[in-house]
């Protein structure tokens, strides 16, 4: 099969979907893979990489998307790019359709794309484990960043994350008990920090006290109890995610007047619409803004900032998935993989979501 791995254009995005070693993995058992000249740089892979790996370097984005019948990246390419798809091509990427308009998603019904969200991969048990490989990268660095924001340099309160001995350490409060939550939690303890956890599930709250072994308050994520936390918080990280969906909105713009002026909101499911009404969308070198007194950072692809090891683990993630389409062709690899299926939009154009037909307003096969 011909693969494709395009560079990727979002503003500050330096992932890129494979490493040369996953592609060397690709060209082994005998397929051709076309990598987008510049696409690995950001992460520590120049051309030369590839091309010693056994990948074709291609000079423009047109023949990187065209080239392939399957086309790996890891942001879905704009959507002004939908009719440069060629037809009954295989994209896999972060999609998050569940935000696109209509229009757009009928492009590519159209084309008779087939789109794969490796953010809607998941088992039987609810794991995601490509997006998973990212969450525990971004929950990390939310808390890096978050640190750094509440210091008053960068707008915030001058708050030191641990505190020192005599003074208290920083509220955290975190908004959701999955992976991204549960890595953020471990990394703002082991900083220090004073850390509350809430969810909508109990069961979800057990199995992160279980994990973490350190003193966590929790609450189930009921209206009361998340103004009850918004109070006391210094930092409030959204970390909300329904597998392929849209992101439920917990804290409304009223919300916000309870907590302290020059708190800190971070919105790390901004990607899928974001958890607080006030959020919008931002990027590096100004990736926050302050509304109602409140510090915001809405930077939807933090993992980027971290591009070499993203990069590594979403090649150990995806790559099984990717070689079984390469290997046995698109029907065999659904059909032997139900957590794959489990992560197709569309699939030759043909609608496999019933949630993603409703929100669109959209029939499908």
């Amino acid at each position: 099969m011909d693969i494709s791995i395009p560079r990727e254009v979002r503003s500050r995005e330096h992932r890129v979907g494979l490493t040369p070693l996953g592609v060397k993995a690709l060209v082994q058992n005998g397929h051709r893979v076309f990598v987008e000249s510049g696409a690995g740089v950001a992460a520590g892979h120049p051309d030369a990489d590839y091309e010693s790996a056994g990948a074709q370097v291609v000079f423009n984005r047109s023949e990187a998307l065209g080239r392939g019948e399957l086309v790996f990246s890891i942001l879905a390419p704009d959507a002004r790019e939908y009719a440069r798809l060629a037809p009954r091509q295989i994209m896999m990427a972060f999609w998050a359709l569940a935000i696109a308009r209509p229009e757009d998603v009928r492009v590519l019904v159209e084309r008779q794309i087939t789109a794969i969200g490796l953010e809607a991969i998941e088992d039987e048990h609810g794991r995601a484990p490509v997006l998973t490989s990212m969450s525990e990268i971004a929950g990390a660095l939310a808390v890096t960043v978050g640190a750094g924001l509440l210091l008053n340099e960068f707008g915030g309160k001058g708050i030191l994350m641990g505190g020192v001995p005599g003074v208290a350490p920083a509220n955290l409060v975190i908004l959701g008990a999955g992976v991204l939550g549960r890595a953020a939690a471990q990394a703002a303890l082991g900083m220090g920090a004073q850390v509350t956890l809430l969810d909508v599930s109990v069961g979800h709250l057990r199995e992160a006290l279980a994990q973490l072994r350190s003193p966590v308050t929790t609450y189930v994520a009921t209206r009361p109890n998340l103004e009850k936390t918004l109070a006391f918080a210094d930092l409030v990280l959204g970390a909300v995610a329904v597998h392929g969906q849209r992101a439920p909105v917990l804290v409304t713009r009223p919300m916000l007047k309870l907590m302290k002026p020059r708190s800190v909101v971070m919105d790390l499911s901004i990607d899928m619409g974001g958890c607080f009404e006030t959020s919008r969308p931002t990027s590096f070198p100004s990736p926050t803004y302050e509304l109602d007194g409140i510090l915001h950072f809405c930077v939807p692809n933090l993992p980027s900032t971290a591009a070499r090891t993203a990069t590594h683990a979403l090649t150990s993630a995806a790559l099984p998935y990717v070689s079984r389409i390469a290997d046995a062709g698109l029907e065999r690899a659904l059909s032997e993989m139900p957590d794959l299926r489990r992560g197709v939009y569309l699939e030759q154009g043909g609608l496999r979501q019933d949630w993603l037909r409703r929100a669109l307003g959209l029939t499908g096969e």
